[in-house]
C-alpha cells in the first residue's frame, strides 16, 4: 500500500506571486507618476520592485499593459469625487482644498495623467481610465440632462484647481483661506452638479454657497 505525502504547498507561492505583482504595481505607479510613460523604463520599475525586468514582463506582458493596470488601480479609489448628491459639491470642494493644501500628499492619479499626456497612447489609456472609473461614477450620481458633459466639466475644474494650486503654485490659490476657497469651489461645482438642466441654481441656492 503506497503512502501519500501531504499535498504540495501552493498557498505560499500564490501569496508570494500576489505580493510580487503588488510590488511591481507600486513601483510602476511611482515611476510613471514621476517620469511619465516615456520616461519610466521597465528596468527601473523592476529595480524598484526588487525583481528582474523579465519578471515584470512575465506578470504584465508589456510596458503598455502594465501602464493600463496602473491607470485602473490609480483611478478606481475615490480620492476627491466622494459623497452623495445632496452634499456632492460641498464634499468635492472640501476634499480638493484639503488634498491640494501645501504639504499634502501628492495625488498620484493626477500626476499620472499630467506626466503621461505627451505620449498619444498613454494619454488614450488615461482618458479611458478617467471615463471608466471617475466620469462614469460622477455621472451616475447626477440627475437631469447632459450628465456626461456636466461630469466632464466638473472634472476639468478639479484637475485645473489641482494643477494651479499643487503644480504651478498659483499665489492666490496657495495663500487663500481654505474655508473661503472651499465655499467658492462649492458654488462653482453646484452650477454643474446640482442643477438638473445645466442652468445656474436658483438665486437662494447660489447666495447660500457664497455666504462668508
Amino acid at each position: 500500500m503506497s503512502h501519500r505525502g501531504p499535498p504540495p504547498a501552493t498557498t505560499g507561492r500564490r501569496r508570494n506571486a500576489a505580493a510580487t505583482r503588488e510590488a511591481i504595481l507600486r513601483s510602476a505607479t511611482e515611476a510613471f507618476s514621476r517620469l511619465g510613460y516615456d520616461g519610466a523604463g521597465v528596468r527601473e520599475i523592476a529595480g524598484g520592485a526588487g525583481v528582474s525586468a523579465m519578471m515584470v514582463n512575465r506578470y504584465f506582458g508589456s510596458k503598455e499593459q502594465l501602464f493600463a493596470e496602473v491607470v485602473d488601480a490609480s483611478f478606481t479609489p475615490r480620492t476627491v469625487v466622494t459623497g452623495a448628491l445632496t452634499t456632492l459639491s460641498r464634499d468635492i470642494a472640501a476634499a480638493l482644498v484639503d488634498r491640494t493644501a501645501p504639504g499634502a500628499d501628492e495625488l498620484s492619479p493626477f500626476l499620472l495623467a499630467l506626466r503621461s499626456a505627451p505620449n498619444p497612447r498613454s494619454a488614450e489609456l488615461v482618458r479611458q481610465g478617467i471615463e471608466r472609473h471617475v466620469e462614469r461614477h460622477l455621472a451616475g450620481l447626477l440627475n437631469g440632462d447632459r450628465v456626461r458633459e456636466r461630469s466632464a466639466l466638473a472634472l476639468s475644474v478639479i484637475l485645473g484647481v489641482w494643477t494651479m494650486r499643487s503644480i504651478i503654485g498659483n499665489t492666490a490659490l496657495v495663500e487663500a483661506d481654505p474655508d473661503r476657497l472651499a465655499r467658492l469651489l462649492e458654488a462653482l461645482l453646484t452650477i454643474l452638479l446640482e442643477s438638473h438642466d445645466g442652468r445656474p441654481p436658483p438665486p437662494g441656492r447660489a447666495a447660500a454657497c457664497h455666504t462668508p
